[in-house]
C-alpha cells in the first residue's frame, strides 16, 4: 500500500496524500515506534523537547513506516533530532542539509523526507542551499527552529538576532539587519511556508499536519526558546497578557483579526499594496483583509510576513502564509529519467550523456 495524491486511509484511519509512492503501515502505528532509545539531551527547558514531542506524537497519524521516514539535520541544538527518532536519519554536516535531503527524495521516491535545522544552519552557512530547495519544490519537509541565537556554540548572534543584539561575538551590539525566515522563503517562491510556535502544541501539530500533506517543499518556521542563551525571546507572544495583541493568526477564509475582543485587524492599502494594523472600531469591517493561503501570487503571502517586528518581538503573524500546488522537482526528474529511458536502452542513454555532444575516435 503507498500513499497517492488522491489520498488513501492508512492503518491509524487517517487519510494522506503528501508523498506519492511512499510505503505505508497497515498496522496502526503510536509515539513509542518513532522513539529511539536513546536519552535525550538538550537544555532543561529547551523547546526542542517541545518540538520532538508534537513529532513523535504526530508522525503515527501520517502512517509512514518507520524504515520509510528520513530525517536529515545539520548542525546545531536543533541537529540533535534524528537521534531521538526511531527511523532513517543524518546528522550531516553544517548547513548541507536540504542539500544532502533533496539527493534522498530525489532518488528514493519510498521515503518521507524531513529536514530538521536552525536559524544559524539554514540562514547561514546553508543559506544558499535553502533557497535552492525551496525555489526547485523538491517534495520534502524543512523545520526551521527559529531560537535567534547560535546555541551549540554557545550564544553567539545569528542571522535572525535583531539589530543591537549583545552577544559574546557582538559585545557592542549587532548590526547586521537580520532575516526574516518566512519573507525569506516567499521571495524563494516556495510553495508552503508556515510559521508557529514550540510551545502550543495543538497549533504546532496542525502545521505539521498541513505541511507533511502538502506535495512540494514545505517550510515550517518555529519559534524556539533557547533558555540558556536567548531567554524570554518569545516572551510577548508566549506570555498570556500580551499574547492576544501580539499573535496576528492567519486562517485560511477568515478575517484576519487578534487582540483581546478583536479589537486589532489588518487591512490593505489598495494603492500600495502595504498590510497594516488598524483598531477594529476606527474602520469599516469589511475592509478587514480575509486571509487566503492559496493566492498564487507569493507578493500577497510576503506582504503578511513583514507584519513581523524585525527587532525584539512584540507581535507576529502566525500560521500557513501560503499553500499552492506547484510540479515538485523530484517528480519531474524521476519523469525525465524514465522519458530517456523510453528513447533508447539504458547503456544507450548512458553513453550518449557522456559522449556529450562532441566525440573523437583516436587510432
Amino acid at each position: 500500500m503507498t500513499a497517492v495524491d488522491e489520498g488513501i486511509q492508512t492503518g491509524n484511519g487517517s487519510s494522506y496524500k503528501g508523498l506519492a509512492g511512499v510505503p505505508l503501515s497497515l498496522e496502526p502505528l503510536t509515539r513509542k515506534d518513532f522513539t529511539s532509545d536513546q536519552e535525550v539531551r538538550w537544555c532543561p527547558g529547551c523547546g526542542d523537547y517541545a518540538v520532538l514531542a508534537a513529532f513523535q506524537g504526530f508522525m503515527p497519524e501520517l502512517g509512514i513506516k518507520k524504515e520509510n521516514t528520513v530525517i536529515v539535520s545539520g548542525i546545531g541544538c536543533s541537529s540533535r533530532f534524528p537521534y531521538y527518532v526511531d527511523s532513517y536519519g543524518m546528522h550531516s554536516i553544517h548547513g548541507r542539509a536540504t542539500a544532502i535531503a533533496t539527493g534522498v527524495a530525489t532518488a528514493r521516491e519510498d521515503v518521507g523526507v524531513f529536514v530538521i535545522t536552525g536559524d544559524g544552519d539554514a540562514l547561514s552557512i546553508g543559506g544558499n542551499h535553502l533557497i535552492h530547495v525551496l525555489r526547485r519544490n523538491v517534495n520534502l519537509t524543512i523545520l526551521l527552529f527559529n531560537n535567534r541565537i547560535y546555541g551549540l556554540t554557545k550564544g553567539q548572534y545569528s542571522p535572525t538576532s535583531e539589530i543591537g543584539k549583545v552577544t559574546k561575538s557582538t559585545p557592542m551590539g549587532s548590526l547586521d539587519n537580520p532575516f526574516n525566515p518566512v519573507s525569506l522563503a516567499l521571495g524563494a517562491e516556495a510553495t508552503f511556508v508556515a510559521r508557529t510556535i514550540d510551545s502550543d502544541r495543538k497549533h504546532l501539530t496542525s502545521v505539521l499536519r498541513a505541511a507533511a500533506a502538502h506535495r512540494g517543499t514545505s517550510f515550517v518556521e518555529i519559534y524556539q526558546n533557547c533558555p540558556i542563551f536567548n531567554d524570554n525571546a518569545f516572551d510577548a507572544i508566549k506570555d498570556p497578557e500580551t499574547s492576544a495583541d501580539a499573535i496576528i493568526p492567519l486562517v485560511h477564509g477568515e478575517q484576519i483579526r487578534f487582540g483581546v475582543d478583536g479589537h486589532l485587524g489588518v487591512i490593505r492599502d489598495p494603492r500600495t499594496g502595504a498590510f497594516s494594523v488598524v483598531e477594529v472600531a476606527e474602520t469599516d469591517a469589511a475592509n478587514l483583509v480575509v486571509h487566503d493561503a492559496h493566492i498564487e501570487d507569493p507578493s500577497y503571502a510576503f506582504g503578511l510576513s513583514r507584519l513581523t517586528d524585525a527587532g525584539v518581538l512584540h507581535r507576529a503573524p502566525i500560521g500557513i502564509f501560503r499553500d499552492v500546488k506547484a510540479p515538485a522537482y523530484d517528480d519531474l526528474a524521476r519523469a525525465q529519467v524514465a522519458l530517456a529511458r523510453e528513447q533508447g536502452s539504458d547503456d544507450d542513454a548512458l553513453q550518449s550523456m557522456v559522449n556529450g555532444g562532441d566525440t573523437w575516435m583516436v587510432r
